[in-house]
């Protein structure tokens, strides 16, 4: 805020050496035109009631050229305050949500970190039958997946941001992509928030079906984030036309107005990570929206009904 403060400061100085210059501009003028009708009334008296007319005139002239010059100054000033605030204020809103990255970052990998080093331990210390070996293993297997896929998002963001991000287009059946990818949100032996799939089959479309299925993962874990104990997520394929349309429906808190226009940015999260309970990273979207882009299609963000949030993609099978 410090930067700020000074910022406006430095304004209000601005403003207040701009107005003393005027005032001290106006009352010169006046001087010097007093000073003229003085002489010439001195060596001239019958004349000095036109000659008072024509300076007076001159003199009006002359505060208009200062008012509209000043106008223009003030005009160019207040746009160049306020494009500069403008830029403060995005500056600190970066700073902000890389810092509140940074908060999340962390405890994302020490979550998954601590349950592998557990499961491990478990293993260890336990002589445990071959299920329940079995059923850690796959627990432990499951939390490296989530570190992999926490590291493939940033890596995915940082080639977006860089312009190197490409996709490799080939045909694959996109039907099947979706079933993986929910079977792989399952973990035997957890709770897990039930997944309801209603989907057609045998629906291709010519992509990238590494970024496909990472837009179907963030989307699916964007759901289970912010969806309440014993609720549903319904995920939808539907071939229209030439087109694929696949929805992601939960039953969650909802998105306001407002904040669908921001939730595609990237690092932003609704709320402060210092006291939020839901995880993440803020880049999930951010990567939806691109891979999205990339396949020249469209995504739409709509209220679900009686509760939750709807996220709808429109992607072209050719």
């Amino acid at each position: 805020m410090r930067p700020l403060v000074l910022f406006y400061l430095l304004v209000i100085y601005v403003i207040l050496q701009f107005s003393w210059w005027a005032y001290l501009l106006i009352e010169l003028n006046k001087e010097v035109y007093q000073q003229k009708i003085e002489l010439i009334t001195a060596a001239d008296p019958g004349s000095s009631v036109e000659r008072e007319a024509y300076f007076s005139e001159q003199l009006k002239e002359r505060w208009l050229m200062v008012a509209g010059e000043g106008f223009v100054f003030i005009a160019i000033l207040v746009f160049g305050i306020y494009k500069t605030r403008q830029s403060f204020q995005k500056e600190f809103a970066l700073a902000r949500q890389q810092k509140n990255f940074l908060l999340s970052i962390t405890h994302e990998f020490k979550s998954p970190l601590a349950a592998v080093k557990l499961n491990l331990q478990t293993i260890q210390k336990r002589d445990l039958e071959k299920d329940q070996r079995n059923s850690i293993i796959t627990k432990a297997l499951n939390e490296t997946d989530r570190i992999n896929n926490l590291i493939e998002n940033a890596l995915s963001a940082a080639r977006i941001e860089s312009h190197s991000y490409q996709i490799h287009k080939e045909e694959f059946n996109l039907t099947d992509c979706i079933y993986s990818n929910i079977q792989s949100r399952i973990i035997p032996g957890a709770e897990s928030k039930k997944i309801v799939a209603n989907l057609e089959e045998g629906v291709y479309m010519k992509g990238d079906a590494m970024a496909i299925s990472s837009l179907i993962l963030n989307l699916l874990e964007n759901a289970e984030k912010y969806s309440s104990e014993n609720s549903e997520i319904i995920i939808t394929l539907a071939q229209m036309k030439n087109s694929a349309v696949l929805s992601v429906a939960d039953q969650g808190v909802g998105i306001s107005d407002q904040e669908k226009n921001k939730i595609f940015d990237k690092f932003y999260r609704i709320g402060n990570e210092e006291t939020r309970n839901t995880k993440g990273t803020g880049l999930g979207l951010f990567i939806v929206r691109h891979i999205v882009d990339f396949h020249r299609g469209d995504i739409k963000v709509l209220n679900n009904v009686p509760k939750g949030t709807i996220f709808k993609v429109t992607l072209p099978l050719e």
